[in-house]
Protein backbone atom coordinates (compact mmCIF):
# COMPACT_ATOMS: atom_id res chain seq x y z
CA UNK A 1 0.00 0.00 0.00
CA UNK A 2 2.83 2.56 0.83
CA UNK A 3 4.42 1.74 -2.39
CA UNK A 4 1.31 2.37 -4.50
CA UNK A 5 0.88 5.61 -2.54
CA UNK A 6 4.62 6.58 -3.43
CA UNK A 7 3.70 5.76 -7.00
CA UNK A 8 0.72 7.92 -7.21
CA UNK A 9 2.10 10.89 -5.55
CA UNK A 10 5.57 10.66 -8.10
CA UNK A 11 3.16 10.53 -10.97
CA UNK A 12 1.25 13.98 -9.62
CA UNK A 13 4.91 15.45 -8.72
CA UNK A 14 6.09 14.16 -12.39
CA UNK A 15 3.12 15.79 -13.94
CA UNK A 16 2.87 19.00 -12.49
CA UNK A 17 6.55 19.62 -13.13
CA UNK A 18 5.52 18.50 -17.13
CA UNK A 19 2.74 21.55 -17.05
CA UNK A 20 4.61 24.16 -15.50
CA UNK A 21 7.50 23.37 -18.22
CA UNK A 22 5.07 23.45 -20.87
CA UNK A 23 2.91 26.17 -19.95
CA UNK A 24 2.88 29.12 -22.67
CA UNK A 25 4.16 32.86 -21.21
CA UNK A 26 1.10 35.15 -21.04
CA UNK A 27 3.25 38.16 -23.13
CA UNK A 28 2.35 41.51 -23.78
CA UNK A 29 2.87 42.74 -27.59
CA UNK A 30 1.72 46.52 -29.06
CA UNK A 31 -0.36 46.27 -31.69
CA UNK A 32 0.07 49.73 -33.15
CA UNK A 33 -2.20 52.75 -32.88
CA UNK A 34 -3.51 55.60 -35.43
CA UNK A 35 -2.27 58.72 -36.83
CA UNK A 36 -3.40 61.65 -34.97
CA UNK A 37 -5.27 64.08 -37.20
CA UNK A 38 -4.39 67.52 -36.88
CA UNK A 39 -7.15 70.13 -37.37
CA UNK A 40 -7.26 73.61 -37.07
CA UNK A 41 -9.31 77.03 -36.45
CA UNK A 42 -7.25 78.70 -39.79
CA UNK A 43 -6.35 77.86 -42.90
CA UNK A 44 -3.65 79.70 -45.18
CA UNK A 45 -2.92 82.30 -43.23
CA UNK A 46 -2.69 83.16 -39.94
CA UNK A 47 -2.75 87.00 -39.30
CA UNK A 48 -0.73 88.58 -36.72
CA UNK A 49 -0.50 92.08 -35.60
CA UNK A 50 0.74 93.83 -32.36
CA UNK A 51 -2.79 95.96 -32.26
CA UNK A 52 -4.38 92.45 -31.47
CA UNK A 53 -1.56 90.50 -29.51
CA UNK A 54 -3.85 89.44 -26.65
CA UNK A 55 -6.39 87.77 -29.24
CA UNK A 56 -5.84 83.99 -30.67
CA UNK A 57 -4.09 83.24 -33.33
CA UNK A 58 -4.66 79.82 -34.15
CA UNK A 59 -6.63 76.50 -32.42
CA UNK A 60 -4.94 73.12 -33.07
CA UNK A 61 -7.19 70.32 -32.34
CA UNK A 62 -6.04 66.86 -32.64
CA UNK A 63 -7.44 62.79 -32.04
CA UNK A 64 -6.30 60.33 -29.69
CA UNK A 65 -4.04 57.62 -31.60
CA UNK A 66 -5.90 55.06 -29.31
CA UNK A 67 -2.44 52.49 -28.45
CA UNK A 68 -3.58 49.38 -28.07
CA UNK A 69 -1.64 45.97 -26.72
CA UNK A 70 -2.75 41.99 -27.24
CA UNK A 71 -4.30 43.00 -23.79
CA UNK A 72 -6.63 45.65 -24.90
CA UNK A 73 -6.19 49.53 -25.39
CA UNK A 74 -3.35 51.32 -23.68
CA UNK A 75 -4.15 52.63 -20.59
CA UNK A 76 -0.99 54.95 -20.11
CA UNK A 77 -0.93 58.37 -20.36
CA UNK A 78 -0.04 59.57 -24.22
CA UNK A 79 1.47 62.67 -24.35
CA UNK A 80 1.80 65.36 -27.17
CA UNK A 81 4.16 68.12 -28.25
CA UNK A 82 3.23 70.63 -31.16
CA UNK A 83 6.08 71.10 -33.63
CA UNK A 84 6.49 74.04 -35.85
CA UNK A 85 9.19 74.77 -38.43
CA UNK A 86 9.85 76.32 -42.01
CA UNK A 87 8.51 74.89 -44.98
CA UNK A 88 10.96 72.73 -46.68
CA UNK A 89 13.41 71.45 -43.80
CA UNK A 90 10.79 68.55 -42.63
CA UNK A 91 11.33 69.18 -39.20
CA UNK A 92 14.81 68.97 -39.35
CA UNK A 93 15.71 72.52 -38.31
CA UNK A 94 17.19 72.92 -35.05
CA UNK A 95 15.42 75.74 -34.37
CA UNK A 96 12.22 74.76 -34.99
CA UNK A 97 9.77 75.42 -32.08
CA UNK A 98 8.24 72.17 -30.17
CA UNK A 99 5.60 72.63 -27.57
CA UNK A 100 4.70 70.25 -25.05
CA UNK A 101 1.03 69.85 -24.39
CA UNK A 102 0.51 66.97 -22.33
CA UNK A 103 -2.33 64.81 -22.38
CA UNK A 104 -4.31 67.36 -23.61
CA UNK A 105 -6.29 67.32 -27.08
CA UNK A 106 -6.13 70.94 -28.50
CA UNK A 107 -4.89 74.15 -27.72
CA UNK A 108 -5.07 77.96 -28.11
CA UNK A 109 -2.35 79.94 -29.32
CA UNK A 110 -2.37 83.97 -29.22
CA UNK A 111 -1.04 86.04 -31.78
CA UNK A 112 1.83 87.34 -29.21
CA UNK A 113 2.92 83.64 -28.36
CA UNK A 114 2.74 82.50 -31.80
CA UNK A 115 4.38 85.63 -33.39
CA UNK A 116 7.18 85.18 -30.41
CA UNK A 117 7.59 81.52 -31.64
CA UNK A 118 8.26 82.95 -35.27
CA UNK A 119 11.09 85.34 -34.34
CA UNK A 120 12.76 84.49 -31.49
CA UNK A 121 12.71 80.18 -32.14
CA UNK A 122 12.40 80.22 -35.80
CA UNK A 123 14.29 83.48 -36.13
CA UNK A 124 12.25 84.68 -39.04
CA UNK A 125 12.35 87.86 -40.56
CA UNK A 126 9.22 90.86 -39.80
CA UNK A 127 9.73 92.08 -43.64
CA UNK A 128 8.06 89.51 -45.34
CA UNK A 129 5.42 86.69 -45.48
CA UNK A 130 7.00 82.97 -44.59
CA UNK A 131 6.02 79.82 -44.88
CA UNK A 132 5.60 77.12 -41.74
CA UNK A 133 4.04 73.95 -41.28
CA UNK A 134 2.90 72.49 -38.03
CA UNK A 135 2.31 68.55 -36.98
CA UNK A 136 1.84 66.86 -33.50
CA UNK A 137 3.70 63.81 -32.11
CA UNK A 138 2.40 62.09 -29.85
CA UNK A 139 4.47 59.49 -27.06
CA UNK A 140 3.80 56.79 -24.59
CA UNK A 141 5.28 56.95 -21.43
CA UNK A 142 9.26 57.73 -21.67
CA UNK A 143 9.02 59.07 -25.59
CA UNK A 144 7.74 55.45 -26.75
CA UNK A 145 6.12 54.76 -30.08
CA UNK A 146 6.01 57.89 -31.40
CA UNK A 147 3.14 58.52 -34.28
CA UNK A 148 3.05 62.08 -36.02
CA UNK A 149 -0.21 63.89 -37.31
CA UNK A 150 -0.91 65.31 -41.03
CA UNK A 151 1.02 68.29 -41.61
CA UNK A 152 -0.73 71.78 -41.79
CA UNK A 153 0.55 74.71 -43.85
CA UNK A 154 0.26 78.18 -42.95
CA UNK A 155 1.75 81.79 -44.44
CA UNK A 156 2.32 83.91 -41.55
CA UNK A 157 4.08 87.52 -41.43
CA UNK A 158 5.73 88.37 -37.80
CA UNK A 159 4.99 91.72 -36.45
CA UNK A 160 7.84 93.68 -35.08
CA UNK A 161 7.80 93.91 -31.22
CA UNK A 162 10.28 96.20 -28.70
CA UNK A 163 13.29 94.27 -28.05
CA UNK A 164 13.26 91.90 -24.84
CA UNK A 165 16.63 93.71 -23.61
CA UNK A 166 16.76 97.11 -23.85
CA UNK A 167 19.56 97.65 -26.13
CA UNK A 168 22.00 100.32 -24.59
CA UNK A 169 21.39 104.20 -25.69
CA UNK A 170 25.04 104.60 -26.32
CA UNK A 171 24.91 102.88 -29.42
CA UNK A 172 28.17 101.24 -28.23
CA UNK A 173 28.99 98.13 -26.22
CA UNK A 174 31.78 96.84 -24.50
CA UNK A 175 32.96 93.80 -22.84
CA UNK A 176 35.19 93.48 -19.52
CA UNK A 177 36.33 91.00 -16.87
CA UNK A 178 39.16 88.03 -16.55
CA UNK A 179 38.20 86.02 -19.44
CA UNK A 180 39.25 88.92 -21.23
CA UNK A 181 42.75 90.46 -21.76
CA UNK A 182 41.91 93.49 -20.01
CA UNK A 183 40.82 91.49 -17.02
CA UNK A 184 38.32 93.73 -14.69
CA UNK A 185 40.09 97.07 -15.90
CA UNK A 186 37.65 99.58 -16.16
CA UNK A 187 37.60 101.12 -19.08
CA UNK A 188 38.69 98.31 -21.26
CA UNK A 189 41.41 98.64 -23.69
CA UNK A 190 39.42 99.90 -27.40
CA UNK A 191 38.93 98.84 -29.67
CA UNK A 192 40.28 95.19 -29.01
CA UNK A 193 36.97 95.25 -26.81
CA UNK A 194 34.61 96.93 -28.04
CA UNK A 195 31.72 95.23 -30.09
CA UNK A 196 30.69 96.41 -33.40
CA UNK A 197 27.45 97.45 -34.13
CA UNK A 198 25.75 95.37 -36.96
CA UNK A 199 22.20 97.00 -36.24
CA UNK A 200 20.05 99.17 -32.99
CA UNK A 201 19.98 95.78 -31.19
CA UNK A 202 22.44 93.51 -32.75
CA UNK A 203 26.50 93.72 -31.90
CA UNK A 204 28.93 91.19 -32.33
CA UNK A 205 33.25 90.42 -31.32
CA UNK A 206 35.35 87.82 -31.69
CA UNK A 207 38.70 88.02 -29.90
CA UNK A 208 40.45 85.70 -26.91
CA UNK A 209 38.86 84.38 -23.66
CA UNK A 210 40.31 82.77 -21.00
CA UNK A 211 38.15 79.49 -20.12
CA UNK A 212 36.58 79.21 -17.51
CA UNK A 213 36.35 82.63 -16.23
CA UNK A 214 34.84 85.53 -16.14
CA UNK A 215 32.73 88.64 -18.13
CA UNK A 216 29.68 91.30 -18.55
CA UNK A 217 28.93 93.72 -21.18
CA UNK A 218 29.02 97.30 -20.68
CA UNK A 219 27.11 99.91 -22.40
CA UNK A 220 29.95 102.85 -21.60
CA UNK A 221 33.09 102.38 -21.09
CA UNK A 222 34.84 103.25 -17.73
CA UNK A 223 31.36 103.04 -16.31
CA UNK A 224 30.19 100.78 -13.85
CA UNK A 225 26.45 101.97 -13.19
CA UNK A 226 24.57 99.89 -16.06
CA UNK A 227 25.97 96.39 -17.22
CA UNK A 228 24.33 93.40 -19.07
CA UNK A 229 24.63 89.64 -16.71
CA UNK A 230 23.46 86.14 -16.95
CA UNK A 231 19.93 86.06 -15.82
CA UNK A 232 20.85 84.27 -12.93
CA UNK A 233 23.74 84.52 -9.92
CA UNK A 234 27.31 84.64 -11.24
CA UNK A 235 28.36 81.76 -13.68
CA UNK A 236 24.24 80.40 -13.91
CA UNK A 237 24.53 80.85 -17.74
CA UNK A 238 25.40 78.39 -20.57
CA UNK A 239 28.93 79.53 -21.62
CA UNK A 240 27.93 78.35 -25.36
CA UNK A 241 25.33 81.03 -24.96
CA UNK A 242 22.17 82.39 -23.03
CA UNK A 243 19.57 84.82 -22.04
CA UNK A 244 20.78 88.00 -20.62
CA UNK A 245 19.67 90.67 -18.90
CA UNK A 246 20.08 94.28 -17.47
CA UNK A 247 22.08 94.17 -14.23
CA UNK A 248 22.66 90.52 -14.45
CA UNK A 249 25.21 88.23 -13.45
CA UNK A 250 28.84 87.72 -14.26
CA UNK A 251 29.21 85.24 -17.23
CA UNK A 252 30.93 82.56 -17.38
CA UNK A 253 32.93 81.72 -20.33
CA UNK A 254 33.39 78.25 -22.36
CA UNK A 255 35.88 75.88 -20.38
CA UNK A 256 38.37 75.95 -23.33
CA UNK A 257 40.60 79.21 -23.92
CA UNK A 258 40.86 80.39 -27.07
CA UNK A 259 39.39 82.92 -29.91
CA UNK A 260 35.61 83.02 -29.90
CA UNK A 261 32.85 85.40 -31.46
CA UNK A 262 30.30 86.64 -29.08
CA UNK A 263 26.82 87.27 -30.71
CA UNK A 264 24.86 90.35 -28.75
CA UNK A 265 21.00 89.86 -29.75
CA UNK A 266 18.96 92.48 -27.70
CA UNK A 267 15.82 91.79 -29.82
CA UNK A 268 15.70 87.98 -28.71
CA UNK A 269 17.35 88.55 -25.50
CA UNK A 270 20.38 86.16 -25.86
CA UNK A 271 23.90 86.23 -26.95
CA UNK A 272 25.99 83.12 -28.48
CA UNK A 273 29.67 82.32 -28.10
CA UNK A 274 31.29 80.36 -31.22
CA UNK A 275 34.87 78.98 -31.07
CA UNK A 276 36.67 79.93 -34.17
Amino acid sequence: MKNKLASILIASFLLIVFFSCTKKENKIYFEGGTEPILSASKSGTIPLSYATKDQEAIKLTWTNPDYKFTTGPSSQTVSYQIEIDTTGSNFTNPNKKIISVGSDLSISISQNDFNDYLLNQLQLSTTMAHNVEIRIKSTLINGAVPLYSNVLKFNVTPYAIPPKVAPPASGKLYIVGNATNGDWNNPVPVPSQEFTKVSPTFYTITLPLKGGNFYLFLPVNGDWSAKYGAMGGNGSNNPNGDDFKAGGGDIVAPAASGNYRIDVDFQRGKFTVTKL
